[in-house]
């Protein structure tokens, strides 16, 4: 049996400030194949900070949204799984990949997903974020997939929907040092975050209804293990 190789995509928009601590986690790491760094029409040093950190850089002409960054990232990936890492994240460490990979590089889950230290406290009440960043998945669920078609901030729960249709149990791995910034510290202002934070509501629900997303994360709950 073929040993699974790792491809890690991390989309990017803008994010000179933060993606360097994020690529000193993954740059070098003995899981991952490669490290691949969409830089979606970043009008800053991002695409220079993943160079240098030995990144493999991927430059769009223009902003087109994660959806379409991912697009790019899963078509030039070459590893038979996909390890998609945010940008901004605050506090990770090349443990935490270990722990988010390690499930599915033993069989032992499907996919894999984070949940970060500062996820809302609903999730983590629930015990998931289902729709969280930080994901390992087999590259077949999303290869060849028509993502043009989904919103720009669709991918997450579109995902879902494969995974869940694969079958199998869901690794949630704990990253209690992990958190990602508000919106509104990233934007500029508490309005600006929260006129964020509406418009990726709204491509959540025009890719699936409040109802599925109630009865995803049923299903992914049930299928979770804890890592």
């Amino acid at each position: 049996m073929t040993a699974p190789r790792f491809s890690c995509l991390i989309p990017a928009w803008n994010e000179a400030p933060r993606i360097g601590a994020v690529l000193r986690a993954v740059a070098g790491h003995p899981l991952l194949s490669e490290v691949i760094v969409i830089d979606d029409g970043s009008t800053d040093a991002t695409a220079g900070i993943a160079r240098d950190a030995g990144a493999t850089v991927l430059r769009l002409p223009g902003n087109t949204g994660k959806t379409g960054a991912l697009a790019r990232g899963i078509a030039a990936a070459t590893g038979s799984h996909l390890v998609l890492i945010d940008a901004d994240l605050l506090g990770l460490r090349a443990f935490d990949i270990t722990q988010l990979v390690a499930p599915v590089a033993r069989g032992q889950a499907t996919a894999a997903l984070s949940l970060r230290g500062n996820a809302p406290g609903l999730w983590r009440l629930l015990g998931l974020d289902y729709i969280t960043g930080e994901r390992v998945i087999p590259r077949a669920l999303v290869a060849g997939a028509a993502l043009d078609r989904l919103p720009r901030f669709g991918f997450e729960v579109w995902l879902n929907r494969r995974i869940i249709a694969a079958g199998g149990p869901v690794a949630v791995v704990d990253w209690p040092g992990v958190s990602s910034p508000a919106k509104a510290a990233k934007r500029g202002g508490r309005w600006r975050g929260l006129a964020a934070d509406a418009a990726m509501l709204g491509d959540i629900f025009a890719t699936i209804p409040p109802q599925e997303a109630l009865a995803q994360i049923a299903t992914l709950r049930r299928r979770s293990l804890r890592a």
